[in-house]
């Protein structure tokens, strides 16, 4: 085997014929870097080139052997490196104590070369095997994460298509409002869950009945009445959840038609009572509804669209945040360019 290929050990003693002796013992199978304190222990796991497992000495001036271990284990950089204590405390409550610190042996001295070549074998195959499982759990992790935001995706255009939508509009929006999340400075974890939210805004009309939905003409009262319901059923349709992706798309399903003056329903909220991720989805939702050409409507020119955001500011949409949407327009005009809806010609 090569040096390169080798496992590296890091071997901690504050005297160096402890480190000699344990050297030549790993040296034929291992690459050996060593340390004479903690300090310098610390600074060698914490490198780019961390070892593989650390033997770890516990008399040493300045910095215990324990000491040493618990800043390893709280450090998440190299709190999974296993860590072997060699040392001449014997007594059952020093070994104790070496568990309780996050060791995973304790090796007492004389050292026998056997034992400890046997014991780093045995500690580096279950190293290497929880790495593996921890791999894969991170990958069905993330295929799971991007299965659940396919399915979302789907839905949200599912009740799109319902609407006389191409699907395309929940895309272009759920664009919108992630610009504006990253411009209002918000999380990267919220940019994202707002992102992927956003496009179950209108899941709800699929409850709502074709003939009124897919009306060509203006709905009467009693239809309006009706339509009005989509938001409810998208709460209902969501349902309560702990989950915060869920969370998140069933107070945007619910709320993203209150209104900043009280005027908007289900629920009559006004300002700030409703929720952020409400208050941006109604901006980019109608934005691009406007802009939109539809079977019963032709598209309004941007131009137009603004002013009537503009004019709706304080009344329909947060005056904080229409400002924020105008200064995305370039990502905005990039988005509806790159997802074009199809020609109702």
């Amino acid at each position: 085997m090569l040096d390169t290929e080798k496992r590296t050990v890091l071997v901690v003693d504050d005297i160096p014929e402890n480190i000699e002796l344990l050297s030549a013992v790993l040296r034929n199978e291992y690459k050996v870097k060593a340390a004479l304190n903690g300090e310098l222990a610390l600074k060698i796991a914490r490198s780019d080139n961390k070892p593989d497992i650390i033997l770890l000495d516990v008399m040493m001036p300045k910095m215990d052997g324990y000491e040493v271990c618990r800043q390893l284990k709280l450090d998440v950089s190299t709190a999974s490196i296993p860590v072997i204590f060699v040392t001449a405390k014997s007594e059952v409550i020093d070994e104790q104590k070496g568990f309780d610190f996050g060791a995973v042996d304790y090796i007492t001295k004389p050292i026998s070369p056997p034992i400890v070549s046997a014991r780093i074998k045995s500690h580096l195959a279950l190293y290497d095997q929880s790495r593996h499982l921890e791999r894969l759990v991170a990958q069905r992790t993330q295929d799971l994460h991007k299965t659940r935001l396919e399915v979302i995706h789907r839905l949200g255009k599912a009740a799109e298509y319902k609407d006389n939508e191409t699907g395309m509009h929940v895309i272009r929006m759920s664009y919108f409002c992630k610009f504006m999340a990253e411009r209002l400075g918000m999380s990267e974890e919220w940019v994202d869950l707002l992102h992927n939210a956003a496009p179950m805004h209108d899941i709800g009309k699929i409850g709502i009945p074709d003939a009124i939905l897919l009306k060509p003409g203006k709905l009467d009262n009693e239809e309006w009445e009706v339509m009005k319901n989509h938001a409810a059923y998208g709460g209902e349709i969501i349902g309560d959840s702990d989950e915060p992706l869920l969370n998140m798309a069933r107070e945007i399903a619910v709320c993203h038609h209150e209104k900043w003056d009280g005027t908007g329903y289900p629920n009559g909220l006004a300002g700030k009572d409703i929720p952020l991720s409400a208050r941006i989805v109604s901006i980019a939702d109608v934005f691009d509804a406007l802009t939109s050409e539809r079977p019963y409507k032709k598209a309004w020119s941007e131009e137009r669209a603004i002013d009537l955001i503009k004019s709706e500011a304080g009344k329909h949409f947060d005056p904080d945040l229409v400002p924020l949407f105008l200064s995305c327009l370039d990502e905005v005009r990039s988005v509806q360019k790159r997802f074009r809806d199809e020609s109702f010609d």
